[in-house]
């Protein structure tokens, strides 16, 4: 009887066993702790198309081995129902196998919970079981859509052969070329265009939304009030939000109990500078408008792609100096910033560079002892473009008085060169560069007084996380372990992750999308983390502990109440 159903399905889907098992062998690896915490859904997506690319890795050894190695072994061809039972034997361990391994990634998913002080919902044993069905399901799509192009391909072959008289062996060769060449077109070509188009066509209709919690500025020190040069309706969406948020000076005086200024927030849009001048002559424009040069300090902040500014990163450096600051940034796409990354990542390196010639031109014509300290932020895609307007170390630490960049994407070339470059003997994850007299990389407040106290400014601290799949996702993942898998991990990294060859690449790759879904202090999650960068970066003179915890807990009420009303 389960012979008989097995020649049915066999007939209807024409599994290959070798196929199969390497297929799930691939799930298996799939579902072996990542970054990040993952729920029974996410997880079947993910494991999904693991499984189909070893069922295709599978079939492509069954293939030469038939073609290459079978040939020059003596001809013998067991009886049917030994064959039969091997293929019984063989489909029931691979089940076996995936519910091992599903009871076992509960497991693994509640530790990385915990190492991360979440509560995982949907990762009990029976819930996990369900990432097996939506495994096949994706799994199945996938080798369908493969198996729709073969036909494709053969019915090519068999059009060539009779209408061209394509010799029947050239003829399926022909066939894969004209289908390659049609799916890289439309890949490269018609569908990315097609896709970036719709995504920023649909981008650009949210950066027009206007949030009924952003108000239009009435102080003259924010872009988009009414003496601005920057008109209200041309920030965008989240150039609204920085501008209509934020302490001001009777804020700033309640938490530090000093008397305070009204901060300078200035921020451009994409159509906020017009066809008469560029981004960054408005932004001069309206720094000089606000006497920004006259404040302690100038922060330029490169922000990720849809024009994001992190709230706390802003507010922080506000109260630490009283509000004797002024911040400026712009937006350069309407799209996230994965898809920025993806379509048009030298736009963010080109507006960074621009931005900050600018706004540097205007800052180093005024007499040293008159002009404000000059510091550069950027997180995540921000970070890359902010790093982009500086040649090298040595030209960054002669431009500015401090830089601080957060969650930096593994292209940055900056931070390659100091990881890379990195004292012997200290890990991927926390490096140490040239003992720390420059450069300094932290995932706690505790690391940015390491290795010594001897620190030359300017300071430039990075603040990454071991379990921030920003930071180390790559494409060198495909076929390299990595070095923050072959040392001691970090903190909140499950010891049980491991290097598989194109899996952990994909595995980290979908962490991206959730990177910011977990607690303060993991994945791409840096909550007040950034408080420290600023007073480790450029602390000012009355800095002390009581007043960091002051502004500390106002920045946690602050981000509890963006994230309800945003």
């Amino acid at each position: 009887m389960a012979s008989r159903i097995l020649r049915r399905v066999e007939d209807v889907i024409d599994l290959n066993y070798v196929g199969l098992v390497v297929a799930t062998v691939f799930f298996a690896w799939s579902v072996t702790p990542s970054l990040l915490p993952r729920d029974w859904l996410f997880q079947g997506l993910i494991s999904g198309l693991n499984a189909a690319a070893g069922y295709g890795a599978g079939c492509l050894l069954e293939w030469g081995f038939r073609r290459l190695i079978r040939p020059r072994l003596p001809n013998y061809t067991p009886p049917q129902w030994i064959r039969r039972a091997a293929e019984l034997s063989i489909v029931a361990l691979c089940v076996a196998a995936v519910c091992y391994m599903l009871v076992r990634s509960a497991d693994w998913q509640r530790e990385i919970y915990g190492l991360m002080d979440m509560r995982g919902s949907g990762t009990s044993r029976a819930a996990y079981l369900r990432t097996g069905g939506l495994s096949l399901a994706v799994a199945a799509l996938v080798v369908a859509g493969y198996r729709i192009l073969r036909l494709l391909v053969l019915l090519i072959a068999r059009l060539l052969n009779r209408w061209v008289r394509v010799p029947p062996r050239l003829a399926p060769v022909v066939g894969v070329l004209a289908v390659a060449v049609v799916v890289i077109l439309l890949v490269n070509g018609v569908l990315t265009r097609g896709l970036f188009s719709v995504a920023n066509s649909a981008a650009g209709v949210a950066n027009d939304t206007m949030n009924p919690n952003a108000h239009q500025p009435a102080a003259p020190e924010r872009s988009g009030s009414p003496q601005s040069l920057a008109h209200w309706d041309t920030l965008g969406e989240q150039g609204r939000w920085f501008v209509s948020h934020g302490p001001d000076a009777f804020r700033i005086g309640a938490v530090t109990g000093h008397p305070a200024r009204d901060p300078i927030r200035v921020y451009v849009g994409l159509t906020s500078a017009g066809p008469d001048r560029s981004e960054e002559q408005l932004a001069v424009a309206e720094l000089e408008r606000t006497h920004a040069f006259d404040r302690k300090v100038l922060v330029i902040v490169t922000t990720t792609g849809t024009g994001w500014v992190n709230a706390s990163a802003a507010s922080a450096i506000e109260y630490m100096y009283g509000g004797d600051t002024a911040i400026v940034a712009s937006q350069y796409s309407y799209l996230p910033s994965v898809l920025s990354f993806l379509a048009d990542r030298q736009k963010v390196a080109v507006a960074g560079h621009r931005m900050f010639d600018a706004i540097y031109a205007a800052w180093s014509a005024r007499p040293p002892q008159s002009r404000p300290k000059l510091l550069v932020y950027g997180e995540s895609l921000g970070s890359q473009g902010s790093e982009s307007a500086f040649g090298g170390l040595n030209d960054l630490r002669s431009k500015v008085d401090g830089a601080l960049w957060v969650g930096p994407p593994n292209t940055n070339r900056m931070w390659q060169q100091f990881v890379r470059r990195r004292d012997p003997g200290t890990r991927e994850v926390q490096p140490i560069y040239a003992d720390g007299l420059s450069v300094r990389f932290a995932s706690t407040a505790a690391d940015l007084g390491k290795p010594s106290p001897d620190w030359r400014s300017p300071h430039i601290v990075y603040l990454q996380h071991p379990s921030d799949p920003i930071i180390w996702w790559s494409p060198d993942l495909l076929f390299t372990r990595p070095n923050w898998l072959s040392e001691p991990r970090g903190s909140d990294v499950s010891p049980q992750m491991r290097w598989w060859p194109l899996v952990t690449f994909w595995q980290v790759a979908a962490d991206l999308s959730n990177s910011t879904a977990v607690g303060d202090g993991h994945g791409h999650n840096y909550g007040t983390l950034v408080l420290d960068g600023w007073a480790a970066v450029l602390p000012p003179p009355d800095w002390n502990p009581a007043l960091a915890e002051h502004i500390r807990t106002e920045l946690d009420l602050s981000t509890a109440f963006e994230r309800a009303v945003k």
